[in-house]
């Protein structure tokens, strides 16, 4: 492989963090170098993947109240809060240079992130596929996607992160599904301000992703200046991610409810059940029910299903194992079933 351009783009407004990466690889030629750019928002927003609809997503109204811009990003995933506080990393390469399957390429892009958090003192690990985890905390999240000619990763470093807002800005069904957002977010995310006595300045931490990324590419990067065909590009995307048609432009996802990372979703339903109209908001943590709260049922059924998998088996049994502990007559059919669709990655 030649050697990497390296762009460190500093400081830029919240629209230029992103379509930096969106006009290098709607620019790129076969006579494009493989790029590595460092970008970091002067100002905080809110981004949200291709794939989604701003409305359904997003508290519109929460995000106005805040100030806080609403962009669409061409690769995928959810809606995300991104701040000064964070170093973007973004790749864009020839499809040929990285590996040919996904898991592979995540994992390729993470090692360097991983490494760099190590050199901090920050026992971090690659949560497959896309996730870095310290503690059993995401600390870093990616992405990618093939724009135009090229394969594009991203992803960040945090060195603070606000899960207040984050919280806000999700669209909620309900304030206890947004209090049960903000509790899980503090108790699965993590920062290098949690992890350690004292952030790292942003420049050791460049220079150290730029040691390390060359490490896991075996590959020399080397600091390059955009071409004047790819400024004129990344101003093209300017104006196209600026526009209101392509932020609320219908989307085709809809996420059964918020993905804290790989292992943790907070979710919620209303159903019809033994002639009540009850809400179930639920934290699942590998398919198990962590935590739960049931606004019109007895808290004695929350605690009698907290911890247990959701499947049709462990499900039933514990619905049995209440209604006859309590002298009960749930519906154990159709509580399961309620209890079974809360699960957003079920098949």
């Amino acid at each position: 492989m030649s050697a990497i351009r390296l762009i460190d783009a500093g400081r830029v407004s919240h629209l230029r963090s992103q379509t930096l990466y969106h006009g290098l690889a709607h620019a790129r030629t076969d006579d494009s170098p493989n790029t590595v750019v460092l970008a970091t928002p002067a100002e905080p927003y809110v981004c949200i993947g291709y794939h989604q609809d701003v409305e359904r997503e997003v508290d519109v109204e929460f995000c106005q109240r805040q100030g806080l811009p609403i962009l669409r990003r061409e690769t995928g995933g959810g809606v995300v809060y991104l701040d000064d506080q964070q170093l973007f990393v973004q790749w864009i390469m020839a499809p040929l240079s990285l590996p040919p399957r996904v898991d592979q390429r995540f994992e390729l892009f993470c090692r360097p992130l991983v490494d760099t958090y190590r050199d901090f003192g920050i026992d971090a690990t690659l949560r497959p596929i896309n996730d870095v985890h310290a503690g059993g905390r995401k600390i870093s999240g990616t992405g990618a996607a093939q724009i135009g000619n090229a394969e594009v990763l991203t992803g960040n470093f945090l060195f603070d992160f606000d899960t207040s807002i984050m919280a806000g800005i999700v669209q909620a069904p309900s304030e206890t599904f947004r209090a049960q957002v903000a509790h899980s977010l503090q108790r699965y995310m993590t920062s290098m301000r949690r992890e350690l006595d004292a952030i790292p300045a942003r420049d050791e931490v460049a220079h150290s992703y730029a040691r390390r990324c060359a490490d896991a590419l075996d590959c020399e990067l080397v600091a390059g200046e955009l071409t004047d065909s790819e400024v004129h590009e990344i101003e093209r995307q300017d104006e196209r991610l600026g526009k209101a048609n392509f932020l609320h432009q219908p989307g085709r996802m809809r996420r059964g409810g918020v993905k804290i990372h790989e292992d943790v979703w907070v979710v919620e339903a209303e159903h019809d059940l033994d002639e009540c109209r009850v809400r179930l908001t639920a934290r699942l943590r590998e398919h198990r029910i962590e935590e739960l709260e049931l606004n019109s049922a007895p808290s004695e059924l929350a605690t009698a299903l907290t911890g247990v998998v959701l499947q049709p088996g462990p499900v039933r049994r514990a619905l049995n194992g209440y209604n006859t502990k309590r002298a009960a007559s749930l519906d154990v059919t159709a509580w399961a079933e309620a209890l079974l669709e809360l699960d957003p990655t079920a098949t």
